[in-house]
């Protein structure tokens, strides 16, 4: 709808197509240096700071012929089951036992290994994942090769739980962690009017005064201003108006889930 009423070929602001900011770019240059030493990283941060863009990126953009990237996101499972989708993610075929599984994968591992390739294990949503089961994965990919990077992807309630004395054995084997902070104005409004250039867009298409209402409401928050910035230019096709102002802003920012708690009224 979108593409059709503005004339571009390109989704905009669609996740295939975000160009990494320079922090951004600077977590995953050194994810891929830890990837070839042997690291357990941590990317921690609040909803909608980037984590994902960083994990879509590092999938996208790896090259079969050097490196091996995997993503599980179905992180309340129990250790078994955890098992079982890491052997698919592998392209292995589902062990019998957690025994099996885990054979299999280191064996897979080192079968990666003997043709070169750097490995990475990307768990997101890592915060929701039972300690105990959290170990248990430690101590599996602590038998990996050392061109392997266990990448845990998560909210900083992962921080405050490696924190505690019961996990130092997790925390002291931490390479890197880095935690992802909401972006300020300028490099906010930078990122939205990338992604504009990047679908096609004019930079005209929002008002300047449109563009500092979505960057005061997203509050440094990617996601936020992404979401923000494609309801807006749905409520442009609705209205007919090819040029987004301060009015189609506020017909979004209007909605229940865009207003805080205390400006809701009382029942």
């Amino acid at each position: 709808m979108i593409n059709a009423f503005y004339g571009i070929a390109k989704e905009p602001f669609a996740y295939d197509d975000l160009a990494l900011l320079p922090g951004q770019q600077e977590i995953v240059d050194t994810l891929r240096v830890h990837s070839q030493q042997g690291g357990l990283c941590l990317v921690l941060g609040v909803p909608g700071t980037g984590k994902s863009t960083i994990k879509e990126y590092l999938q996208q953009r790896a090259d079969p012929k050097r490196s091996l990237v995997v993503t599980i996101s179905r992180t309340l499972h129990t250790y078994p089951n955890t098992l079982r989708l890491l052997c698919q993610a592998f392209q292995i075929q589902a062990a019998t036992s957690p025994f099996a599984g885990e054979k299999a994968l280191i064996e897979q591992a080192f079968s990666m290994n003997r043709q070169g390739k750097t490995l990475m294990t990307m768990i997101d949503d890592a915060h929701l994942l039972e300690m105990q089961t959290l170990r248990k994965l430690r101590l599996l990919f602590g038998d990996f090769p050392k061109n392997h990077n266990l990448i845990l992807i998560g909210q900083p309630a992962l921080m405050g739980s490696l924190a505690l004395q019961a996990n130092e054995d997790i925390r002291s084997r931490v390479t890197y962690s880095v935690l992802i902070k909401p972006l300020n104005p300028d490099d906010l409004k930078a990122f939205i009017l990338a992604c504009l250039d990047t679908a096609g867009l004019g930079h005209n298409t929002f008002t300047a005064a449109a563009v500092e209402l979505v960057v005061r409401s997203a509050e440094g928050i990617l996601r936020k201003a992404r979401n923000l910035c494609l309801a807006c230019l749905l409520e442009g096709v609705r209205a007919q108006k090819r040029t987004i102002d301060i009015d189609n802003v506020n017909r979004v920012l209007v909605q229940p889930h865009w207003r805080k708690d205390d400006d809701w009224p009382y029942f």
